[in-house]
Parts: structure tokens; sequence; C-alpha cells
């Protein structure tokens, strides 16, 4: 009667002997689960779900997020990459065309020392004129480099203009597609025909700018200018030296009056979009 009423020591007993009995059912590998243990582990299994899901889309929120910095910054360096690639490869194309001109060049000035006495001065074009009606470019060669007025300047292909106007570093010079024989200070261009030096002359006083042909006047009927003859200047006029090719006549016809005729010739030379041209430094008398 003393022990049981100690109620503490009576609770205590009691607990230790459900204790016990639970670990008794529970010790060991069962196939089956009572219905407390099912009751606790389906409760405890969807109060995780309630906060499973949740922190799953945040966590899943936060890692496409930090993808997506990563995506953005890879996209950002491939692009970079690309530009550089395209400003290299832009490059190297343009230098590829820069040595394929130089070599060119090279052999362009080669061949000529052979056939006469001129020097080549290789002078870079850095602007060009938009004006139709005063088609010049400008080279990087000036006073310091010996540049004068009227001085020839071509490219490999043919004669390309003259100089007009010269400052200490820099030239205009003025394309054959400024020719016109109605201007004041025009110059016209004593030519004659390769081979057939002696048996031709003319004067190149104009360009038509609907055709892109050269005009060849005043050519008497004695002077044979033929359609495929090259047309070259004769020295004549003491501005352009002798023996430097223009252009391939393409057409004939009779000029005023019956007494003279008209050559048009095809310019070998392009006047536009010209990169590099020849100064011709003739020797003097």
């Amino acid at each position: 009667m003393r022990l049981l009423g100690n109620k503490r020591l009576l609770i205590l007993l009691l607990g230790l002997i459900c204790f016990i009995a639970l670990m008794g059912l529970t010790l060991g590998q069962r196939e089956r689960i009572s219905w407390p243990e099912k009751f606790v582990k389906d409760t405890i299994s969807w109060t995780q779900g309630l906060f499973y899901k949740p922190a799953g889309w945040i966590a899943g929120f936060f890692e496409d997020m930090r993808q997506l910095r990563t995506i953005f910054e890879e996209n950002k360096v491939l692009k970079m990459t690309l530009a550089q690639y395209a400003r290299d490869t832009t490059r190297l194309n343009d230098l590829e065309l820069q040595n394929k001109r130089l070599k060119e060049d090279l052999g362009f000035t080669e061949r000529q020392k052979q056939m006469n006495n001129y020097k080549f001065r290789i002078a870079e074009v850095v602007a060009a004129s938009p004006d139709r009606l005063n088609n010049t470019i400008t080279i990087n060669l000036g006073e310091k480099d010996g540049m004068r007025p009227n001085m020839a300047v071509m490219s490999v292909e043919g004669l390309v203009g003259r100089i007009v106007q010269v400052s200490a570093f820099y030239s205009n010079v003025q394309l054959l597609s400024s020719i016109d024989d109605t201007a004041s200070d025009n110059k016209a261009i004593s030519v004659t025909v390769k081979n057939k030096e002696n048996e031709a002359f003319g004067m190149m006083e104009s360009f038509d700018p609907k055709t892109g042909l050269l005009v060849v006047n005043k050519i008497e009927q004695k002077d044979h200018f033929a359609v495929g003859d090259v047309v070259i200047t004769s020295g004549l006029g003491q501005v352009f030296p002798r023996g430097i090719e223009i252009g391939k006549v393409v057409a004939v016809k009779d000029g005023d009056f019956g007494i003279t005729y008209t050559a048009t010739v095809q310019p070998f030379a392009s006047l536009v979009h010209l990169r590099e041209v020849f100064v011709v430094e003739a020797p003097e008398g």
C-alpha cells in the first residue's frame, strides 16, 4: 500500500514497462508495422511533404537563376570572342589583299625598270573626292617627297591622272575621269599607239561618264588608230612621260567635217576604289 501510495514511483514503473514492451514490439525487421507507427510515419511524411515542395521550388528557382547567370556570362564571352574573330578575319583578309597588291606593285616596278628609265614612287590613297564633277584623290606624298604639279600618276594597270595640287605632306591627283575639253583648265593628253608611235597621233581631250570611255580627237586620216590598239602617252605634251599605257581602242568614227576622226578608249586602270598608286618621275632633260 505504501508503494501504491507513491504516485511518482508508480508512473515511472509503468513508463518503464511500456518502453520495454515497445522495444519488444519494434525490435528486429518486421514486414508489418503497428498502427501507431503507421500513424506517426504518415503524419511525419505528410508534414515533410508540406515543407519539401516549397523548399524544392525555392531551391530550384535560385539554381535556375544561377545557371541563367552562368549562361549569360558564357554568352557574353562567346559574343566577344565571335566579334574578335570577325575583326581578325577582316584584318587577315585585308592584309592578304594588301600583300597581293604589293607583290603586283613590285613586279610592275621591275618590269618598268627594264622598259624605260623612269622612277616610280609608290603612294597610298588616303582620300577620294565624292564630287563627280571633280574626280580627285589624295595621296600621302607631298613637297617633302619631291612631288610637283603635273606629275603623272598611274596604277599597275595604267595611267590614272596627274598631280594638280601639292602641300607639304599630301598631293591631290586629278583622275582621267575629270578630263573635260570644255573646261578652261583642262589639259589634253597627247597620245599615240603602242608599236605605231611614228604612225599615229591624237589628243585625248574628254571622258564620257555615261560609257566610262575616254575620247581621242584630232586624229588625222593618215594616222593608224584601229580597234584593239593599245593607246599610250606620246610624251609630246611635256606633261605625261612617253610610253605610259592608257587603254584600248574600242571604236573609231569620223570627226568634224570628215577631216579627222575620233577614237574611244577603254581605260586599263580602274578609276574607283584605288588603294595604291605610282607617281612617275621622269629623268630631267
